[in-house]
């Protein structure tokens, strides 16, 4: 996950605080079967861009190996035994036992390629019913859930870029406004906002 500009950021151009309240303040609403958002096109090109970052991460080692590489493939098995070595994949696919490494390269060899094949496929529904140019989504149930997956993925992300350890931590004051990351912090702020929002439309 990169530092770049983020769309629509125009910090400089105001106060921090003014990209917080009406740059990202998007939010669902409950609708029928589902729940419904209407997105500008800056949110819409943030969301886009980072899913796309975290979908082509998860999507950029997988792989099924040994040599009855099909067999395996057929089984959905994988030939990684331990945590990736890039901290945010490690936060994306944990080790399910911390205190027993044999236990947990099975368990990964069984089930790695299914979550990464998960998290692909919740990052697809989000770029399919995204429109890059923003605009109206409307999500059935099944979709929301995917979504959830999705901006829950790229919020653990961001921690992970961020140094984030504590969600109630003023983490604006760990930035400058001129460090790249600062909009960041915005954003996984207003991701937490747009999760919760989802949440409660299904409910």
């Amino acid at each position: 996950m990169t530092w770049d500009p983020l769309p629509g950021d125009d910090r400089g151009h105001g106060e921090r605080g003014e990209r917080g309240e009406q740059g990202l303040a998007a939010s669902f609403r409950s609708v029928p079967g589902g729940a419904a958002a209407f997105f500008e096109q800056p949110q819409a090109g943030v969301i886009r861009s980072l899913v796309s970052q975290v979908a082509e991460l998860v999507s950029a080692d997988a792989e099924v190996g040994g040599e009855a590489g099909n067999l395996e493939a057929e089984l959905g098995l994988s030939s990684h035994a331990q945590a990736p070595d890039d901290p945010v994949l490690a936060r994306l696919l944990p080790d399910a036992y911390s205190d027993d490494a044999d236990a947990a390269a099975e368990f990964r060899r069984y089930t790695e390629e299914t979550l990464r094949s998960g998290k692909i496929a919740s990052a697809q529904i989000v770029l399919g019913s995204l429109p890059p140019g923003g605009g109206e989504v409307r999500l059935t149930e099944p979709e929301c859930q995917q979504w959830l997956r999705a901006l829950n993925d790229v919020r653990l992300a961001l921690s992970v870029r961020l140094g984030i350890t504590d969600e109630d931590e003023d983490l604006t004051e760990h930035f400058a406004v001129d460090d790249p990351r600062s909009a960041y912090v915005w954003v996984y702020q207003w991701l937490a906002y747009l999760q919760d929002s989802l949440l409660d439309a299904l409910t």
